[in-house]
C-alpha cells in the first residue's frame, strides 16, 4: 500500500523536459531520432511514482471489498428471513386448509372463500368480515396469513435491494483492481526494459538505501517494552517480518499495511476496520511525544500508509509492492499521525 521512499526532489526526467522545452531548437528536427533511454535513477523514480499512485486505488480497493463481502452476508440473512417466512405462511395455509375443507362439506363456508385461500389475499380481512358463518379462529388465521404475506413482500424487497448494493460494490472492486493491476504492470514494464546488469544495479542501490536508512527485514525477536496486548500484537507483526507486500491481503503469507496492522491486533484479541482510513478513524489520537510501543502510525495522512510503532523510533510495516515486511524508522517517511486502539 505505502511506498517505502522519502520526499524527494523532481526526477531527472522530469528536469529533462524542461530543458528541452527552454533550450534551442535543432535545426534539422527528424522523427527518426530515438528519444534516449531512461537511466537506471530515473527508471526507479518513476517505479516508485507508480507505486505511489496505486496506494489510494488499493484502500479504496480494500474498502469496496468489505463493503461487498458485508452486503454480501446481509443480503444472505435477508434471504435465509424470505425463506422462512415463507415457510411460516405455507405452514399457515395448511392449517386453514383442512378447517376450510371441512366448513365448506358442512355448508358452513361462502364458496367465495375458497378464491382466496389460493391466492394472495390482500383483501382478506375485507372479505372475512362479510363471511359471517367464519369461526373468528379463521379470522385469526387470515389476518395473521395477511401480515405474514405483507412482511414478506418487505423482506424480499430488502433482499433484492442488497444484492444490487452489493453488486454496484462488486463492479466498483473490479474497477479499482484493473486500475492497481495497470500501475503495477506498467511499473513491471519500465523494470523489464532494463538489462540484467541495471537490474542488479538498481536492486543494489535500493540495498544501499535502506541501509542507509536503517531498514530491516530480517526475522528478529521483539526486545522492546510493550506488554500486554500491544506486545502480543508486535510479536506477530515481528513473526511477518520478511513476508511479502501484497496489495489488498491480509495474511497469512502476505499482506498489504493495513492488512498487517489489522493481523496484529486482531492475535491481540483487538478487531480494527479493514482500511487505513477506518482505522486511523476509529483510533484514539496520540500525540508524537506520547507514543507507546503498539500504537498504529501514519505516514503522509490519513488514508494512504500506516504501520505498528516498536519503540526507540521506530515502525514495522508493509511497505508497498516488491518489498517484504520490515522496520523502519519514523522519519523515514512524512510522519503525519497516530491512534492507540
Amino acid at each position: 500500500m505505502g511506498s517505502h521512499r522519502r520526499p524527494k526532489p523532481p526526477s531527472r526526467s522530469r528536469l529533462a523536459v524542461l530543458a528541452a522545452t527552454a533550450g534551442t531548437v535543432s535545426l534539422l528536427p527528424t522523427q527518426s531520432q530515438a528519444a534516449p533511454k531512461p537511466s537506471i535513477d530515473e527508471v526507479r523514480q518513476q517505479v516508485e511514482e507508480l507505486y505511489e499512485a496505486a496506494e489510494a486505488p488499493t484502500e479504496e480497493y480494500n474498502a469496496a471489498l468489505a463493503e461487498r463481502d458485508k452486503l454480501q452476508k446481509e443480503a444472505k440473512r435477508t434471504q435465509e428471513q424470505v425463506a422462512g417466512q415463507q415457510q411460516e405462511i405455507n405452514e399457515l395455509r395448511d392449517r386453514m386448509g383442512p378447517m376450510a375443507a371441512a366448513q365448506y362439506r358442512d355448508g358452513g363456508l361462502d364458496p367465495s372463500v375458497q378464491l382466496f385461500l389460493s391466492a394472495d389475499p390482500d383483501d382478506y380481512l375485507d372479505k372475512a368480515a362479510r363471511v359471517d358463518r367464519m369461526s373468528a379462529r379463521q379470522l385469526s388465521l387470515l389476518s395473521s396469513l395477511e401480515a405474514k404475506q405483507r412482511t414478506l413482500a418487505q423482506t424480499r424487497a430488502e433482499a433484492v435491494k442488497q444484492l444490487g448494493e452489493a453488486e454496484k460494490a462488486r463492479k466498483r472492486l473490479s474497477g479499482k483492481k484493473q486500475e492497481i493491476q495497470g500501475k503495477l504492470r506498467e511499473a513491471r514494464q519500465l523494470l523489464n526494459s532494463l538489462t540484467a546488469e541495471q537490474r542488479a544495479e538498481l536492486k543494489a542501490k535500493e540495498a544501499e538505501a535502506d541501509r542507509a536508512a536503517g531498514t530491516s527485514d530480517s526475522a528478529a525477536p521483539y526486545n522492546g517494552p510493550a506488554s500486554g496486548r500491544a506486545r502480543t500484537a508486535i510479536e506477530f507483526a515481528y513473526a511477518q517480518l520478511g513476508k511479502p507486500y501484497e496489495w489488498g491481503s491480509t495474511g497469512p503469507n502476505s499482506y498489504d499495511c493495513s492488512g498487517l496492522t489489522g493481523a496484529a491486533w486482531r492475535a491481540a484479541g483487538v478487531s480494527l476496520p479493514r482500511t487505513v482510513q477506518e482505522q486511523y478513524s476509529a483510533g484514539r489520537k496520540v500525540a508524537k511525544s506520547d507514543l507507546q510501543p503498539g500504537d498504529i502510525i501514519y505516514w503522509y495522512n490519513s488514508s494512504q500508509h500506516n504501520g505498528i510503532y516498536i519503540g526507540d523510533g521506530k515502525a514495522i510495516h508493509a511497505p508497498r509492492t516488491g518489498k517484504n515486511i520490515e522496520i523502519t524508522p519514523l522519519g523515514y517517511m512524512p510522519y503525519f499521525a497516530a491512534t492507540r486502539p
